[in-house]
């Protein structure tokens, strides 16, 4: 075969070969960040909120689940309070961030979300502050408690919260003035029966 058709061909190799190749730029899918998982990340400035979710057994009520990294070398943190727009979150427990560690929140179960969004399959937007003055918002989806989320310690908000202006304090003095009231008629009876005998 003489060498001006080698050439040609391989000159046409190349031209066809050329697309091919550069379907592997520099823009490809394994230059950016990937998350396989289903939980939300937000990167901020001194802390990572990695894998954020609120998992709920029962509509309207879940536990805020979060991996938070604190990324400064020689400075702790603290996480203040976390907000939502439809929601109310308590920290059942202050949550402090060593400098240069991570902090997973599934195993402490630290902060209780309620609300009438709140169901699996659904997100909602918190934001996270602490104590450097970092503010971090984030859409975090709420799922059920299955398959990874199975063994997530369930928050439990303490009585002092009230969840809505009318539902949890008025639902707390009528039902202590309910029994009360009940017990003073038998705690009434009891005495009057037993002076009698």
């Amino acid at each position: 075969m003489p060498k001006n058709v080698r050439r040609r061909l391989a000159a046409a190799s190349l031209v066809l070969l050329l697309p091919t190749l550069g379907a592997c730029g520099f823009g490809a899918q394994t230059n950016k960040v990937y998350q396989p998982a289903v939980g939300a990340n937000a990167r901020g400035a001194s802390v990572d909120v990695l894998g954020a979710v609120v998992v709920s057994e029962d509509e309207g009520s879940g536990t805020f689940v979060a991996s938070l990294v604190n990324t400064s070398l020689d400075q702790d943190d603290e996480l203040t309070g976390i907000t939502g727009e439809d929601v109310q979150v308590q920290l059942t427990a202050p949550v402090e961030l060593r400098a240069d560690d991570l902090l997973n929140l599934a195993d402490s179960g630290a902060a209780a979300v309620e609300g009438e969004g709140i169901r699996a399959g659904s997100y909602t937007r918190l934001t996270l502050e602490f104590g450097s003055g970092q503010q971090t918002e984030i859409n975090v989806p709420v799922v059920a408690p299955e398959e990874e989320f199975a063994d997530v310690t369930p928050a439990e908000p303490s009585s002092s919260t009230s969840s809505s202006p009318g539902s949890s304090p008025s639902a707390s003095p009528s039902e202590s003035a309910s029994p009360s009231a009940g017990e003073s008629a038998s705690g009434s009876a009891s005495p009057s029966e037993s002076p009698s005998p």
